[in-house]
């Protein structure tokens, strides 16, 4: 009987490795300059990842204060030198997360280490921060569009990461993140309720306080707006040329891009690409000048 069991046991195990994922690949950070964390009942892994294109510093334009600080910063990093946590906030399509790519793209060879941590998987973000505590390389983790609801407790790893622990993070590990809102969290009129005036100055209520305490834990704030018209079009144009040629950005070209801004209710460096996308592409499926 026994014997039984154990060829029918073997049998459905057969069966079942072909449905099964490969073995997850061991992060090589001498090779691999990005990896995804990934949390699971057991813990969490690290995936690597090829870098998504080569877009360069040099690409996002109207955002050149910005990419100067941030570079500054993480530049200090890798040099063992003072460096804040980082909060990229503001309008949508702004350059938030391509300036985040083209960091990684631009710094990889001077030692940059990027891992990036979905929103859903940032209770495990102390664990990953132990785990990247031993490795001799310096790490950027990197959470994309991150922000959090009234109800949503994930934020208390988050904060105690940044700066809440008794150890903080590792001198080997820094916090990057991008959101749409400042502060992180949604707020409302009934949160100003407890605001009060003590002289002549404005001391906000303690639901106020809680909601900037987490945003307040990253020393850099950079602040991401929406174009103007002039910056929208040196984007349109900078994006036509490296998806085409100059010869495509025409008078007409111009007129189509700022129509493309009115139709979506809006500029950004994001719309310039898209915009870039769509007019190069119609032009060479209607025979346009070659590429």
């Amino acid at each position: 009987m026994d014997a039984e069991l154990s060829r029918r046991l073997l049998h459905l195990l057969d069966r079942v490795e072909h449905w099964m994922p490969p073995p997850p690949v061991e992060v090589d950070w001498e090779r691999d300059v990005a990896a995804l964390w990934q949390r699971h009942a057991l813990g969490g892994r690290l995936l690597p990842v090829p870098p998504r294109d080569a877009l360069g510093l040099e690409d996002l334009l109207g955002i050149e204060r910005q990419k100067l600080a941030l570079v500054d910063n993480t530049r200090a990093f890798l040099q063992g030198l003072p460096a804040n946590h980082a909060l990229l906030w503001g309008s949508r399509g702004s350059g938030k997360s391509s300036l985040i790519r083209a960091l990684l793209n631009g710094l990889a060879s001077e030692g940059l280490r990027l891992v990036q941590v979905d929103r859903h998987d940032l209770s495990g973000l102390p664990m990953l921060v132990e785990q990247l505590r031993r490795q001799r390389h310096r790490f950027v983790v990197y959470c994309d569009d991150l922000s959090f609801e009234g109800h949503d407790d994930a934020y208390k790893a988050l904060k105690s990461v940044l700066d809440g622990a008794l150890t903080g993070p590792p001198p080997n590990v820094l916090l990057y993140a991008t959101s749409n809102r400042r502060h992180l969290l949604p707020e409302s009129m009934s949160d100003n309720e407890g605001s009060r005036l003590v002289g002549d100055e404005l001391h906000h209520g303690d639901a106020v306080e809680e909601k900037i305490s987490l945003s307040d834990r990253f020393g850099l704030w950079l602040g991401f707006h929406p174009f103007n018209q002039d910056v929208y079009l040196e984007a349109c144009c900078h994006w036509v040329t490296q998806l085409g040629t100059a010869a495509d950005w025409t008078r007409e070209a111009r007129a189509e891009a700022i129509r493309f801004a009115t139709l979506r209710g809006g500029r950004s460096g994001r719309g310039a690409w898209q915009f870039a996308s769509q007019w190069v592409g119609h032009r060479r499926l209607h025979g346009g000048a070659p590429a």
